[in-house]
Order: C-alpha cells, then structure tokens, then sequence
C-alpha cells in the first residue's frame, strides 16, 4: 500500500536521529503511546538485542480539551531514559480519513463502530508500518498489546495473552498472514503486575500512570463528544421492539444495543436498547432475553488461519473485547459482491469479493452489536478469523 498518498508527515527526531548498528533482521519499530506496556515493550526488546526505534503517532483530537489523549507527551522521555531513537509521526490525514470519519459514518448508520480495531488494521498494521519500512528499512514492528504471537517452522499465529484479563488478541485480528511473521508482543508472557514493577524498578516515572480507557481521539472523553455534525444526534421515536411507538429519544448516535442506563424511558421492568434504525431514526427496546441472539452474522473476514474455516467446526467466539470466549459453532461460510468503501486501499464504490461467516453459539449472546467485532479462537486459543457483525442476524434469537 502507498502510504505517502496520504501526507504522513515524518517529524524531527526526538533525540538523536536513527543510526542503525545490527543487521536488518535485529532492527525493530515500537508502537509507543507514553504509556506501561510500550515502555516496557521498548525496554525488553533492547534487553533481548534488538535495535529498537521508538514511534509515536501524532493523531487529531476530535474536540478542545486539557487531556493529553494518546498523544504519548511522555514516550520521548522513556526513550531518552532507554538511550533509544525516537519520533513524531504525523498521521493527521489518514487518522482522520479512516477513523474518525468511519466511526461517525457508524453512528450514523446506527451502528456500534471499534476505532481501536480500526485504528490498528487500517493504520498501523498497514499504513504506518509501510512508511516505517520504507522511511527507515525496518520491517519488524512492536506493540505493547497483551497477546502472543508464536511461531513454528511452518506455521505463524496469534493468540491470546499469559494474562487472560489483559488479553488484547481481539484488538488485532485485522493484522494481515503476511506481516504477522514480522510482529513481535513481548508482553504476551507476562502479567500487568509484573510489568509494572519492571518499570517502577527501572524508575521510568509512568510505572503509575493511568491506561487509557476512552478514545484517544476525543481527548479521553465521552465519545459523544466526537460526533458533532453528526445527523444521527435528531430526536426520533423509542419503540418497542414489536414496533409500538412509546417514547422519544435524543438521537441514535446517544445509544448502542444492549444500553440500559440513560435511555430517559422507565417501564417497571428492565429494557435495553435492541434495534437502531437509521432509516427511520427510532431505536426499539426489549427484554434481555429479547435483545439476545444465538446466531451471529460478520463480513469483512481477515482469516489468519483460512483452511480451519470449516462448516460445523467448533469455535470459541467473541463479540466485544470483554468477557470470556463463548462456544459456538460455525454454519456457513460465504462470498458475495460488495461495495467496499472503508479499507484503504480501496476506493468508494469499488466492487470486490467480501467473505461472510454465520455462527451460531451454544447459549444466547447478549445484544451483538452491528459494527463491533465478532472473533472467533480454536482450542489452542489462536485467532482464526474475525470480522464486522452485521445487522443481518445480530437482532434474532
């Protein structure tokens, strides 16, 4: 993929400019936000010999504010303490174009978007990386993600961390079969507590800092606050979900399937959020048993391990970055024509073969939300394929 099309701009070195001293194959780009786990990252790679260069991308904040986002204000002081090369990179152009705009186009559509995977399949596992090997040679690359990437003579993949609470794998799915022999998570084996005592004993000064749990481009905040100009924020109708008109919302940007709080609707009983409707602007409300769904539809399939997408294969499946891996059960396995608009590298309206997969889980999923991701593992716990639910099947039971 081209990358300079898009105006990544290359700034000034932080500190000393990037000298080289090992061969190619112990040279290594690490992804740092300022924050724990890329610092360690930084440091453990150049434990283990590597010529590591750290990297932070200059994004947009979507909206004025005193939070730092992920801007990474600290990453240039780790690496000064680390005696490792570091930069800027500006992405302002393709973060905007791939990111901010798509996860408002989301909203838009009334559906739940994941920047965060967004952010890593579009830009930094392509985009990014790209202008890395051809800026600097450096075709290795490193993030401080909990996930394991482990290799065998034939074979790479990608599963799931040490630390199953931290575990991140579901964030990466979108890394292509051909970078991930060439991508390196050293904190994969590693507990957070751990890491952080690493970094309290090295005196790094972010041993405490706070992770980021919000969305870097809305400074930290209420991802509402990224969504102006936004048509999706019109009042409309709250249904029920046999479609009977019983209240008023402020907006299906303001919602997302399964939400419970902040509807401005009381019924003596507890309803969530079921259906968003853009078309007619008016969400639809329902039981928890209601809003669940055994049988899961997602398109926009990268597989990291195409030849175990079988029909009436057992499965592991998620559909949100929290919460344990459900047993599931794939059903069908498709193509179809599509319009695709989103991937970089193609443009609007251009005509490709998409890949779709159904599954369908042991036990009711509650309230699978078009535009999140559904990620499916096999029983050694490595990703073999994950994709974008689709509105098709999510609402059914």
């Amino acid at each position: 993929m081209a990358a300079n099309k898009w105006n990544i701009k290359l700034l000034e070195p932080s500190l000393s400019p990037w000298e080289p001293k090992r061969e190619p194959s112990k040279q290594i780009a690490v992804l740092m936000s300022g924050g724990v786990d890329s610092s360690i990252t930084a440091y453990l790679l150049k434990e283990q010999g590597w010529d590591v260069l750290g990297i932070t991308m200059k994004i947009p904040v979507s909206y004025n504010t005193k939070s730092r986002g992920c801007r990474g204000a600290d990453a240039a002081f780790v690496c000064g303490k680390l005696n490792i090369p570091h930069y800027f990179i500006d992405v302002t152009e393709p973060f905007e174009e791939l990111i901010i705009k798509q996860f408002r186009q989301s909203y838009a559509r009334g559906e739940t978007p994941n920047p965060c995977v967004d952010c890593n399949t579009f830009l930094k596992f392509s985009l990014l990386w790209d202008f890395l090997e051809e800026t600097f040679g450096i075709s290795y690359l490193a993030t401080g993600h909990y996930a394991k990437v482990s290799k065998t003579a034939d074979q790479t993949r990608l599963g799931r961390a040490k630390d199953k609470i931290k575990d991140q794998s579901y964030f990466l799915y979108g890394i292509t079969r051909e970078k991930l022999g060439r991508f390196v998570l050293p904190l994969g084996g590693l507990k957070k507590d751990e890491v952080c005592s690493t970094a309290a004993q090295l005196n790094l000064g972010v041993a405490d800092k706070p992770e980021s749990m919000e969305l870097c481009f809305a400074g930290e905040g209420d991802y509402r606050l990224a969504l102006d100009g936004v048509g999706a924020n019109r009042q409309g109708d709250i249904t029920d979900m046999q479609g009977n008109k019983i209240g008023k919302h402020k907006g299906i940007a303001n919602y997302t399937l399964g939400q419970r709080q902040g509807i401005g609707f009381a019924g003596g009983k507890p309803l969530y959020v079921g259906k968003i409707d853009a078309g007619t602007n008016t969400i639809a409300l329902g039981t928890r048993e209601e809003v669940s769904a055994r049988t899961v539809r997602a398109n926009q399939i990268n597989a990291l391990i195409p030849e175990e997408l079988v029909t009436d294969r057992q499965f592991f499946g998620k559909i949100r970055s929290y919460g344990d891996l459900q047993p599931c059960k794939l059903i069908d396995v498709g193509l179809r024509r599509a319009l695709v608009s989103v991937e970089p590298e193609a443009g609007a309206g251009q005509s490709s073969r998409e890949t779709n997969i159904t599954v369908e889980f042991d036990r009711p999923q509650f309230a699978p939300c078009p535009g999140q991701r559904l990620v499916l593992y096999n029983s050694n716990d490595n990703i073999v394929a994950g994709g974008t639910i689709s509105g098709e099947t999510a609402a059914q039971t």
